[in-house]
């Protein structure tokens, strides 16, 4: 449905210190850098979240997050650890969500620019 989403960030070099760190788990790199931006996604492909250099922006406020499928609750685990060592804030610990299904576990946090993130894993194990 979607191509990619963008990201405005004010720093850019601190932006892609967190999300190499965040997405690296989730099996997402950065496929792309310019001077004033970065791209992530699969190995080999193009970029699914796209961060752009804008010294004005701010994230939206409560009701917005973006969610990256996980391959497996370990790797939501991961990407939960890594985003709180590269200065994410916690936002919600690796768990169960059974009000949203019975096997969806995910993991939320802030990333340091304020974006709220999830990753999450249906899968039954």
């Amino acid at each position: 449905m979607l191509g990619h989403l963008s990201f405005g960030v004010r720093d850019l070099n601190a932006a892609i210190t967190f999300y190499d760190a965040a997405l690296g788990p989730l099996g997402l790199i950065r496929v792309w850098t310019a001077p004033d931006a970065a791209g992530y996604g699969p190995p080999g492909g193009g970029d699914l979240l796209a961060l752009k250099l804008r010294p004005q922006t701010s994230p939206p406020g409560p009701g917005f997050h973006l969610a990256f499928n996980a391959p497996t609750r370990a790797a939501v685990d991961a990407f939960h650890a890594a985003a709180l060592l590269a200065g994410g804030r916690d936002n919600g610990a690796p768990d169960l969500r059974l009000h949203y299904g019975p096997s969806y576990y995910a993991a939320f946090v802030i990333a340091p620019e304020g974006w709220n993130l999830e990753a999450v894993c249906q899968a039954t194990s």
